[in-house]
């Protein structure tokens, strides 16, 4: 199979030549790439040596950590060598977990360490895993995977991967420096629906492709009850302290893997950002807690609903949308939109130049729900399709969890590169300190930084596994 279409440059160039001028900023718009360490190494389609068992520890096991380590610990080929985190019931529950999922014939000497903040430090240095998983706030992300790779970890991490770009370049010279992945978890590659669209945009079945909508819509104001301990006990104050886009990954993450941004076909280069004003967490807190609460102490400056726009270096655009907020219904949007037709998700839907094949007579109308379902099944993704009901058993935001762990072990058994490489994370993460820089000075353009510095050009995309 083709994957990149050979007219697909020429025909850029002619749409990106119109806005040359748009794309050409002042100097001090310009983010230019820190000079590379010694001994870096690229990781674009970096592969580590094989791993016949995974070594695997786990820093965070409250309300995504606990996933992790249940089912990477029924994945053949793991071993769950420790366990951290700050609570000993969760700790314990994850001990549990994983010793049940291992049937009594591995995971046997699972070691804890709880209580004080620095014992994951003292984890990494005793046990010395091949790889960690990290579930912990947004803000020790980047610091705990830097310390992963420095003491020997391929380090994954949930979204996002750091809330800077200072965080993000220093991850980069990290992994580059150690030989060490660090990968950005971002489950919603591996929904079904992601990944047909995928296979999809592979095929050229919607041809060349020109814009793309993402976002983030989930009303979890309810975590604000979560006061001692919980997601809401941090995440609380970030939607306070700061104005952007705080969790662009999940949206964003699938449109740019259609697009091969960052890989060899075309990459980020621009964002435009604006947000809503900030009321509703300010209004929630007042109706659900009493004056003195801490959530009404609160002075919520990060808007409700934020609305950013990238331009690619082809010229395409890309809509990225983020609301944890506003009373209505969840929503990833996940559009993809071509020369030749459409795809869209939320409900899952496709329009095509010519109908849909036993579904739509034109593109005039979705196909969708059932009249789709045959479509849909001749071109799933081969991994869906190999394994989608094990995932949808397995379970895991309907299985798309258990398949993005699958891989992550998959790809160290076999010394494989991995589907989400280290810059995407980067440049996928780096749409929240974009975003704000941007409102920051009312709507301005703002340069993604290159974390490839240049390399992306010679990485691979995206292939088809089946």
């Amino acid at each position: 199979m083709n994957i990149l279409h050979s007219s697909r440059r020429n025909f850029f160039k002619k749409v990106s030549g119109l806005t040359a001028g748009l794309l050409a900023a002042s100097a001090s718009q310009v983010a230019s790439a820190p000079v590379s360490r010694a001994g870096a190494t690229y990781m674009g389609d970096f592969k580590a040596p094989k791993l016949d068992t995974v070594r695997v520890a786990f820093i965070g096991v409250g309300a995504r950590g606990v996933g992790h380590a249940k089912q990477v610990a029924a994945i053949e080929g793991s071993e769950v060598v420790a366990i951290s985190d700050l609570y000993e019931d969760y700790a314990l529950r994850s001990k549990k977990n994983c010793e049940k999922a291992g049937k009594g014939e591995r995971h046997k000497n699972i070691k804890l360490y709880h209580g004080k903040k620095s014992l994951w430090k003292k984890m990494l240095q005793e046990v010395k895993p091949d790889a960690v998983f990290i579930a912990t706030p947004w803000k020790d992300h980047a610091p705990m995977a830097i310390e992963a790779m420095k003491q020997g970890a391929h380090a994954f991490v949930e979204v996002p991967l750091g809330l800077t770009n200072e965080e993000l370049w220093e991850l980069v010279d990290t992994s580059e420096t150690t030989g060490k992945h660090c990968m950005m978890m971002e489950n919603v590659n591996y929904g079904r629906e992601e990944l047909l669209y995928l296979n999809l945009c592979r095929k050229g079945i919607i041809g060349e492709l020109l814009h793309g909508e993402a976002s983030y819509i989930h009303e979890l104001r309810f975590q604000m009850e979560e006061v001692e301990r919980g997601t809401g006990s941090w995440r609380t104050f970030h939607y306070a302290k700061r104005n952007a886009n705080l969790y662009p990954t999940h949206g964003l993450g699938p449109v740019a893997q259609y697009m091969n941004l960052g890989r060899g076909e075309d990459n980020f280069d621009r964002l435009v950002s604006f947000s809503s004003p900030a009321m509703g967490r300010q209004l929630y807190a007042e109706k659900n807690y009493p004056a003195g609460h801490q959530w009404n102490q609160l002075s919520y400056e990060g808007g409700d609903i934020n609305t950013s726009i990238i331009k690619t270096k082809l010229g395409r655009t890309i809509m990225v949308q983020w609301d944890e907020t506003s009373p209505r219904p969840y929503n990833r949007l996940n559009l993809i939109q071509g020369t030749k037709g459409t795809l869209a998700g939320f409900p899952t839907r496709i329009a095509l130049e010519g109908g849909v094949p036993g579904a739509t007579k034109d593109h005039h109308k979705w196909a969708e729900g059932e009249a789709l379902e045959a479509f849909m099944e001749t071109h799933d993704h081969p991994l869906y399709k190999r394994m989608g009901s094990l995932a949808e058993k397995m379970g895991g935001h309907g299985g798309m969890d258990f398949l993005m762990r699958y891989r992550i072990i998959d790809c160290l058994r076999n010394g494989e590169p991995l589907d989400q490489n280290l810059y995407e994370g980067c440049f996928w993460s780096a749409v929240t300190p974009l975003s704000e820089s941007s409102i920051e000075e009312d709507g301005s353009s703002q340069k993604f930084p290159d974390f490839t510095r240049g390399q992306w050009k010679k990485t691979n995309p995206l292939g088809i596994v089946s």
